[in-house]
């Protein structure tokens, strides 16, 4: 069982929903030190990324975003701040001119 689950309602389609992750993506790179693999699929692709303490992935479909993410020891104690603050960069860009959505 993941440690930190996000998941998102989004009516972006697919194109627009891959634009977004790969700019969620590039963020949590930079931010946290995230080395991220995304694989492109038929209606469906999963970013995974990871860490020391880290690991977890996003998937992304024409209609939703989900992110599951399992924290080491050491992050645990943080997960309620790490939570938030992945939901407030992931809200963020659904609703920005590029990702005009509506959350559920």
């Amino acid at each position: 069982m993941p440690d930190i689950h996000i998941e998102r309602n989004h009516t972006l389609g697919i194109a627009g929903a891959r634009a977004v992750a790969h700019k969620w993506i590039a963020q949590v790179e930079q931010e946290f030190g995230l080395e991220c693999v995304y694989t492109q699929g038929d209606g469906r692709d999963v970013a995974t990324f990871t860490r020391a303490g880290i690991d977890g992935t996003v998937e992304v479909t024409e209609s939703t975003f989900t992110l599951d993410a399992t924290l080491g020891f050491l992050f645990s104690s943080f997960s309620e701040m790490i939570e938030q603050k992945i939901t407030r960069s992931l809200d963020a860009m659904l609703q920005s001119p590029r990702g005009r959505s509506r959350l559920a």
